[in-house]
């Protein structure tokens, strides 16, 4: 029996963060969140990572700069972009690195992006 693949949450929503995790759990992921695209580049989980959920409207460094800074490193993790209100310029460039959902969205919808990103 195979392991769940991992997914990281990186979203700066608190509330996000915790409602996926559990959405992720029950759709048999197996979750981790960072609260920003920082913790997440300076975390050890990287190299185990199976897909990003990636925010892309966040302080700091966005989704669309985070996906570019690992590309840069030669790090190529698949990506499920989220936005509740990106511009379009942004949901256009997350769109081509990636599938890109608009919050709220349905856990089938996430479940079919997430497996669409890594097969």
């Amino acid at each position: 029996m195979h392991s769940p693949p991992n997914i990281a949450i990186i979203d700066d929503d608190q509330s996000v963060r915790e409602s996926l995790i559990d959405l992720l759990e029950v759709l048999g992921f197996s979750p981790t969140s960072y609260a920003s695209a920082f913790e997440f580049l300076a975390s050890s989980s990287i190299s185990q990572t199976d897909c990003l959920l990636l925010d892309i409207s966040m302080p700091g460094m966005n989704g669309v700069e985070l996906n570019a800074e690992l590309t840069s490193r030669s790090i190529n993790i698949p990506v499920v972009f989220m936005t509740g209100h990106a511009q379009e310029a942004m949901i256009s460039e997350a769109r081509s690195a990636g599938a890109c959902l608009f919050k709220p969205f349905a856990g089938r919808e996430l479940k079919a992006a997430i497996e669409a990103a890594i097969t």
